[in-house]
């Protein structure tokens, strides 16, 4: 049993604890990764930062909750690959505005979206819900926590199931990454030199943008460089919630 995960407490137990200072709701997807990676690879990563970020917040003495995973993001440009489940963006928003209500209910009135899901664009959910709720909301996308760093644990940067996610399935869930069944992770480029440049931005179709949905190269990965970028990126988010637990929701929250 982890005292800050939802799922693992016992009715009895919550009972006796005081009330939560902050809440972290995990947003993984259920997507192909190249060949190699299973379907559930963005919500296995986001739960287990999201646990590690907690259990560091806890040792400091924050109070703070862990809830279940949403397994599920948006797939409008993956859904001509099989099984890609897909959630558009208003209806993640209004789950995500469901389980804000339900917080305020329940007098958590500070929320982490830990966001593991480069499909969901939640900033806007945020904008929306400013005026509604009690509720405090932050956004991370966890794999920008440590791109200061990625230089210094990865050969090359990449988008998706390559060595980055590569890294993260050896390190936390081995027995299911097959990688010597990986593509190259080889992408297409748009048409459009604006595009490429990045100053249009467009939603890509991914049966068209890659061969096997991979976008970057996994066969440089390894679990030690899974491992060093979880423990970089947990202990950020982790002294951050420490941080958001503790302050206090006066008038100039959050300055």
């Amino acid at each position: 049993m982890t005292p800050w995960k939802l799922a693992d407490i016992t009715y009895g137990e919550l009972k006796s604890k005081p009330e939560y200072q902050a809440a972290v709701l995990p947003l993984g997807a259920t997507e192909p990764h190249n060949l190699h990676l299973p379907y559930g690879t963005d919500t296995f990563q986001v739960e287990t930062i999201a646990s590690r970020a907690c259990e560091i917040a806890t040792a400091k003495g924050a109070r703070v909750l862990q809830l279940p995973a949403i397994p599920y993001g948006t797939e409008t440009n993956q859904m001509e690959f099989p099984m890609a489940m897909n959630l558009n963006p208003s209806t993640l928003a209004k789950v995500i505005a469901d389980l804000v209500e339900s917080l305020a209910k329940h007098k958590i009135h500070k929320l982490l979206l830990l966001n593991g899901h480069g499909g969901n664009d939640l900033k806007w959910v945020l904008r929306e819900l400013h005026r509604s709720t009690p509720v405090r909301l932050f956004l991370c996308n966890w794999y920008k926590v440590a791109a200061d760093g990625y230089d210094s644990i990865f050969e090359k940067k990449d988008d998706h199931a390559g060595e980055m996610e590569t890294s993260m399935g050896l390190a936390h869930f081995p027995d299911l990454v097959n990688l010597p069944a990986a593509d190259d992770g080889a992408v297409r480029a748009s048409r459009f030199d604006a595009v490429n440049r990045g100053w249009v931005e467009l939603t890509r179709p991914w049966h068209l943008l890659t061969t096997n949905s991979g976008a970057g190269n996994p066969h440089a990965a390894t679990a030690e460089k899974g491992e060093a970028v979880t423990a970089r990126v947990a202990e950020r988010i982790g002294l951050f919630l420490a941080e958001l637990a503790e302050a206090p929701l006066d008038a100039d929250f959050p300055f």
